[in-house]
């Protein structure tokens, strides 16, 4: 299929057409891209601005413990065995003894 020559003067008066049209589409391709770099601009903007919910951390190491729950649940065997000297694992070291003061940490000292 050869090429006439009213094909070719056709083309060449659409060649200026063609060209502006291939312009506008990769206009149109930066515009959007521009649009979009300040839409996610704007949104990492908000959130920055923003007050962000805090996430349940559960109990950590920051957890306080209740002395008096421990106590009330089957802490008091616990506190005995400290008092005579035993330790979790069954028997305590010859010759080393652990001297334990039982007033010491109850008091507390405010005067400054």
């Amino acid at each position: 299929m050869a090429i006439q020559p009213i094909d070719l003067q056709i083309l060449f008066n659409q060649l200026d057409q063609i060209g502006k049209s291939q312009m506008s589409q990769k206009e149109g391709q930066a515009i959007q891209q521009a649009l979009q770099g300040i839409q996610v601009q704007k949104k990492t903007e908000e959130e920055i601005q923003s007050v962000n919910e805090t996430q349940d951390t559960g109990a950590g190491a920051e957890g306080v413990k209740d002395r008096g729950a421990r106590k009330r649940s089957g802490g008091d065997k616990e506190d005995a065995r400290q008092k005579t000297g035993e330790k979790d694992g069954g028997s305590q070291r010859k010759g080393a003894s652990i001297i334990r003061d039982p007033v010491l940490g109850k008091n507390i000292d405010v005067s400054g």
